[in-house]
């Protein structure tokens, strides 16, 4: 039975892209026969104390030598140190949802010291997965790790797959949401751009933690009561899985204003459920979300949205259009198993 040591930082049953990923990866490589231990990491990342990092320190420490371990990019790339010291005894990968360094909203000098802590992180590393294409080519070109050290292993399907099209009830279009109220996920962007539509009949709900970034989610409350569309667009807070799959059946449109996304499970989420998807061109977006499926504006441009949500919207023929297309692209979409396999075959190279 091979062993792997993952190790994750934060609450492994979060609700995070991220920590889901590794939460389901994880589940995936034990069905397949893996023996996984879970090192459970403090949730201080990517800003961890002294005291974190001694946690750390003692964590792998305490594996013993030769063994592979496989480290989110999350606590990783600000570990470039403690890299260094285990890069001979460990067997080391790094696990890369996306770049530290493009979180949005970090003061340039932090975002700089990020860059750099990285990219020796990622030196010390015998492979890299990755979970797009996207993030691939910037690992191999900004951070200089060879291409052939490089696993793309993209995310499977959250939720449940539903049997088959999703019955839509009558009414005016419900439009959903998902992901933590934080700056990269741009819903002040959603509640503006929704503000240039408020003609149209719709209605929205945010589902997302408010609890990630407490001012920029008080910040949203405002600024929905602001633009007077508090009694249409509704905050959810964090949801579980069984929640989210009843949201999106609910749905008749999905629009997300992201920044950047590493991959965004959600949009994958959202084709599974034959959804049409207003959204953007940051990061990942492009490969997950066909243009037969959504329309993306460029990101941060409220404008460039409003009109993308004014066409779905008010536009039943091309919703319903993009809506085949979405159905038609969810169908190609693989399980977890599927990504477990492709990053068990890599480890087992090692």
């Amino acid at each position: 039975m091979p062993r792997l040591y993952f190790a994750v930082p934060g609450d492994i049953e979060g609700r995070t892209g991220g920590t889901l990923y590794d939460r389901k990866v994880m589940e995936a490589l034990r069905e397949d026969g893996w023996r996984v231990e879970h090192l459970a990491w403090p949730k201080s990342f990517p800003f961890p104390s002294e005291a974190c990092r001694d946690e750390v320190e003692d964590s792998l420490a305490a594996v013993p030598d030769g063994a592979l371990v496989l480290i989110d990019g999350l606590a990783l790339g600000v570990l470039s140190g403690l890299a260094r010291q285990h890069a001979e005894r460990l067997r080391l990968v790094g696990l890369v949802h996306h770049p530290l360094a493009l979180e949005t909203g970090l003061a340039p000098n932090i975002a700089a010291e990020f860059a750099i802590s990285e990219r020796d992180a990622l030196a010390c590393c015998r492979a890299v997965i990755v979970t797009s294409q996207t993030t691939a080519s910037i690992v191999e070109g900004a951070f200089g790790v060879p291409g052939e050290r490089i696993t793309v292993a993209t995310p499977g399907i959250a939720v449940a797959r539903p049997a088959g099209a999703v019955q839509r009830r009558p009414g005016p279009p419900r439009l959903l949401a998902m992901g933590s109220i934080n700056p990269r996920k741009a819903h002040d962007v959603l509640a503006q751009a929704l503000s240039q539509v408020a003609d149209l009949d719709w209605s929205c709900v945010i589902a997302g933690s408010p609890e990630r970034d407490p001012e920029t989610a008080a910040d949203l409350v405002l600024q929905i009561a602001d633009l007077g569309l508090s009694d249409r667009i509704a905050l959810a807070g964090e949801v579980d899985e069984i929640e989210a799959a009843a949201l999106y059946a609910n749905a008749d449109i999905f629009a997300l204003a992201s920044l950047y996304e590493g991959y965004g499970m959600v949009f994958s989420e959202a084709l599974a459920y034959g959804l049409p998807i207003v959204a953007t061109t940051g990061g990942a977006i492009p490969e997950v979300v066909p243009p037969e499926a959504g329309i993306l504006a460029a990101p941060g441009d409220v404008e460039g949205f409003a009109q993308a949500l004014r066409l779905v919207i008010g536009d039943p023929a091309k919703r319903a259009a993009l809506a085949e297309g979405a159905r038609q692209a969810g169908a190609y979409l693989t399980g977890w198993d599927r990504t477990a396999a492709v990053i068990g075959a890599s480890l087992e190279k090692l």
